[in-house]
């Protein structure tokens, strides 16, 4: 039933805004001390003593900031401040390629300056005078401006030049609607259809295919009982831990033209050899593995939190089981739904690791754009057309979501009292569930049984079983008695960077996503629509683009970036924000927005009461952001292969150089420590991070008597 949004307050600004001039100074202090440049060097107020006009203009315009905040002129504080930030960037790149390039310095003074901008602007009446929702919104559109729009645009725009770099619309035209892209024969009786039509393909399915997976097992978990729902979670979510390409492979190994179970069958029932993994079906079957840890941890989140009044209520009204899950719980999880589909389409439209193993003659749009930039034939403008049809694919979606989600309400979090117990699962359901959960499991387990074993024997891929520690000792040998280091092996180091990255970036992809779900579902405000569409569209972006463009982008002053480790978190960070935004969009449109209402009512700024309210029901949604984007930053390959170097190698990009160098078993060696290592490291997140309380609510012990 559609009920009625509530209006956000309305935030009456006081006469003067204090915190507005204490950034402000932050922003003059990290002018004072803070080296400007990337390499060191002067602060920017010492250049301005120096007579250096941009940081003389710059550090007045920071001075004009902090006086007009300290005296509560808002109109000057948001002109000053907002000039501020834009001269930056103007001098920045009228200087070009030999100017300064901006370092911490410049990042910490332009972040306070444009928070002091979006502070300004709020107490002028943007954002209904909210300031805590001004900065999440302009701070967070700005970093998108500057390491999404920026770096993929000057990639994009190459569709529209030819190869001498004249403007050709003509042929951007040709490009973008070219038969090999949305060629029909397949759905017409024919063999072959385009890249586009291809990747929607495979795309609907394994979005469907793992919304069902993860619908599957997160019923298992939550309404399945104690007794398997520790074991049920490990194996649900152990496929998220591995490498595209490592499952891909092990799915080789085992089902290839003379793989283990291929060779098998022919020996025992006479099946003929055949290539049917090579194509659609190897490729749905890897990324269904892959992807549907995704669908089960937003799904689980979501059953989580669903209050179990409404269900003992339809059981008061004497209806079954079958129907109070039909007409109570799925209705329930439609956002959650939508989001886990939605989720699992993008990532498949974006995978290139699963599709440049098994894809064969079954074309996609990802491995295309890597061809088109990185092979033979290197045609940019090519690959940037390419580029332009998976974004409309991916926003596609992303609109029939929204149009099946509609403006219904999905509340069942209200803040009053919500104890009691979840119906169970009809019978007949809740032992098709197991059924599948277990063959599931098994089928999951024989996967990561070929990659543990690979790394233990000689040559699994050439039947050598031999069992050896070579391979181990190789990448990971330990010499105490060594003077400079005892990690020794070849792998050491860009499993330390691997770490180091993946530890900074997912947390910040969660504050970044978070916040932007935050002021998504609970306020609105003049340009939500859009906002919400833009925190999509890194997402959209295959990791071959992103990063090709952030070597084209951020390779000459004053955004120089290349070869340093920031470069691979804000890379990880705004590739993965979409995670934490479906997220949390998904956990928040099931909380009444009655309780952000009630601790306004008190006096509690938005500030204390996301900390205080709505941050501690945020908890699956925090866990689902915080273990998708670790993983990614461990086992993501198409956008860090072009942005990694020999100071700064990735765990990733090391195996596929092992790859390419003939060494399989190191490479399998190498997933099979990175699944451990990842494995243990989720398991502590989650018991950190723990599990949202909602109510005082019981739990059977088994959730299957009668």
């Amino acid at each position: 039933m559609s009920t009625a949004v509530a209006a956000s307050p309305v935030f009456v600004p006081a006469a003067r805004d204090r915190a507005t001039a204490w950034v402000a100074a932050g922003a003059l202090g990290a002018l004072a001390v803070v080296p400007w440049g990337l390499e060191g060097g002067a602060p920017a107020l010492l250049l301005a003593l120096r007579g250096g006009i941009s940081a003389s203009v710059l550090v007045a315009l920071t001075l004009a900031a902090l006086v007009s905040a300290w005296r509560g002129n808002d109109r000057a504080t948001a002109a000053s401040s907002g000039l501020a930030v834009v001269w930056a960037f103007a001098a920045g790149f009228a200087a070009g390629p030999r100017g300064a390039s901006l370092g911490i310095g410049a990042a910490m003074a332009l972040l306070a300056l444009t928070a002091c901008f979006a502070r300004a602007i709020a107490r002028r009446g943007a954002f209904k005078g909210d300031p805590t929702v001004a900065t999440i919104v302009v701070v967070i559109a700005t970093l998108l401006a500057i390491f999404i729009f920026f770096p993929v645009g000057k990639v994009l725009s190459a569709a529209l030049f030819d190869e001498r770099g004249a403007f050709a619309p003509g042929l951007a035209a040709a490009r973008l609607f070219a038969s090999d892209i949305w060629e029909i024969q397949c759905l017409t009786g024919g063999v072959h259809c385009g890249v586009a039509i291809n990747s929607a393909i495979l795309a609907t399915l394994v979005g469907l295919l793992s919304t069902f997976v993860g619908l599957v097992l997160a019923l298992v978990v939550q309404r399945g009982g104690r007794r398997y729902a520790a074991v049920t979670k490990v194996m649900s979510i152990l496929p998220i831990v591995t490498p595209p390409f490592v499952i891909a492979l092990a799915l080789v190994v085992l089902f290839g033209r003379t793989g283990i179970a291929t060779t098998l069958l022919n020996d025992w029932f006479a099946i003929p050899r055949s290539r049917w993994l090579y194509g659609l079906p190897g490729v749905t079957l890897a990324q269904l593995l892959t992807f549907s840890p995704i669908a089960f941890l937003l799904l689980h989140g979501a059953l989580a939190a669903i209050s179990p009044a409404l269900e003992e209520a339809a059981q008061t009204l004497r209806a079954s089981r079958w129907r109070i899950f039909r007409t109570v719980t799925l209705p329930l999880l439609r956002p959650a739904l939508a989001n886990a589909f939605l989720l699992g389409f993008v990532e498949s439209l974006a995978d290139f690791g699963n599709p440049i193993v098994l894809a064969g003659n079954y074309e996609v749009l990802s491995t295309k754009i890597f061809f088109a930039i990185a092979g033979a034939q290197h045609d940019p403008g090519r690959a940037a057309a390419l580029a332009v049809v998976l974004l409309a694919l991916t926003m596609a979606a992303f609109w029939l979501q929204q149009r099946w989600i509609g403006k219904l309400s999905y509340v069942t979090v209200t803040g009053k009292g919500d104890s009691g117990l979840h119906a169970l699962l009809p019978p007949w359901l809740r032992r098709a569930c197991f059924g599948f959960a277990v063959s599931w499991f098994a089928f999951t387990l024989v996967c990561y049984a070929i990659i543990l074993t690979g790394g233990l024997v000689k040559d699994i891929g050439r039947g050598d079983m031999t069992l050896t520690l070579h391979h181990l000792s190789q990448g990971f040998a330990i010499d105490p008695s060594s003077a400079a280091t005892m990690f020794v092996g070849s792998a050491w180091d860009s499993l330390f960077t691997t770490l180091k990255v993946a530890a900074v970036s997912a947390p910040l992809t969660a504050i970044v996503g978070l916040l932007s779900a935050y002021v998504i579902t609970r306020h609105r405000f003049v340009g939500r629509r859009a906002f919400e569409f833009l925190t999509m569209v890194s997402f959209a972006i295959p990791g071959t683009v992103i990063g090709v463009s952030y070597i084209v982008a951020f390779n000459v002053a004053p955004l120089e970036l290349t070869g340093g480790m920031a470069i691979l978190v804000l890379c990880f960070v705004f590739r993965n924000m979409p995670v934490g935004v479906r997220a949390g969009v998904a956990a928040l449109a099931q909380i009444d927005r009655t309780l952000d209402e009630a601790s306004s009512t008190l006096r509690a700024s938005t500030a204390r009461t996301l900390t205080k309210v709505v941050l501690p029901l945020l908890k699956p949604a925090i866990l689902a952001t915080l273990v998708f984007s670790f993983t990614h930053a461990m086992t993501a390959v198409s956008a860090v292969i072009f942005l990694a170097t020999a100071k700064y190698n990735l765990a990733t990009v090391y195996i596929i150089n092992r790859v390419e160098a003939g060494e399989y078993p190191l490479a399998i060696a190498y997933s099979s420590v990175l699944i451990f290592i990842m494995l243990a490291i989720l398991l502590a997140v989650q018991a950190l991070v723990g599990e949202a309380r909602l109510g005082r609510r019981a739990t059977p012990m088994l959730a299957g008597g009668g």
